[in-house]
């Protein structure tokens, strides 16, 4: 018999009312998937945004506030006429210049916390063992620290540094030059023998004047430490135009 109208759309519209059913919407799995994408692409601009700050705007904020200090310490000095003057000023003791890190002159404050570092600065150490500043004249190490990367990142050339360059301390009244002899790539955190007096794991054995630089290594890591030593060749006593020694013109 031939087929109806009505079979004729039966039979046409059943394949389509069966299939219905048959259509999944997205599925589990996948909104799962789509969600997880969007998480981690936001963390990836949030990591992005938090290496953008402590590699570079900590950098900026340190860089601007140790230029303050640094002015405050220079203004110090051109008022005081008479006396030593090179301690006097609670901003700073002096300036460090070390051409082979290319990082200009670095302010030096008292002690190494991280309150102390994060503001751009080197710092010299009271704890574990002190630092004999050179203005006293006596014997001993002058030991410093400073950040490698981050918060103003003062030595993070430390690795240019080479034996034979020149390390100058600058005060009010003198300027400290230095000779580098030893360096000492890597060494443990916890070596403190690196700051001793005498020096012994640079090789020295007896009283000097010695300068010690240390920071953290590998870059952008604080598992290690690196370390350079120095030792004094002069002092050159500052003229009223405050003439740069040679190693520094």
């Amino acid at each position: 018999m031939a087929a109806t109208a009505d079979d004729t759309e039966q039979q046409t519209d059943a394949p389509d009312a069966a299939s219905v059913p048959g259509r999944r919407p997205i599925g589990r799995i996948a909104m799962a998937v789509s969600v997880l994408g969007e998480l981690l692409i936001t963390a990836g601009l949030v990591l992005g945004l938090f290496v953008v700050y402590s590699l570079w705007w900590t950098n900026v904020v340190a860089d601007r506030k140790a230029d303050r200090e640094g002015e405050k310490v220079r203004d110090t000095w051109a008022r005081q006429d008479t006396g030593p003057g090179a301690l006097n000023t609670k901003n700073g003791i002096g300036f460090l210049h070390v051409p082979s890190m290319k990082n200009g002159e670095v302010l030096v404050e008292k002690g190494t916390s991280t309150d102390v570092l994060n503001n751009g600065v080197a710092g010299y150490y009271t704890d574990p063992a002190k630092a004999m500043l050179p203005t006293t004249g006596k014997t001993g190490n002058f030991t410093l620290a400073a950040h490698r990367d981050g918060h103003g990142a003062k030595f993070h050339n430390i690795d240019k540094v080479k034996v034979g360059d020149p390390v100058v301390f600058e005060t009010r009244d003198d300027w400290y030059v230095y000779k580098v002899y030893d360096i000492l790539p890597e060494t443990s955190k916890y070596n403190v023998k690196v700051l001793s007096q005498i020096p012994k794991e640079s090789g020295k054995t007896k009283p000097g004047h010695y300068i010690t630089l240390t920071t953290c290594t590998p870059v952008y890591t604080s598992r290690y430490r690196y370390v350079v030593w120095g030792e004094l060749v002069r002092v050159q006593k500052v003229d009223g135009k405050r003439t740069l020694p040679k190693e520094l013109g």
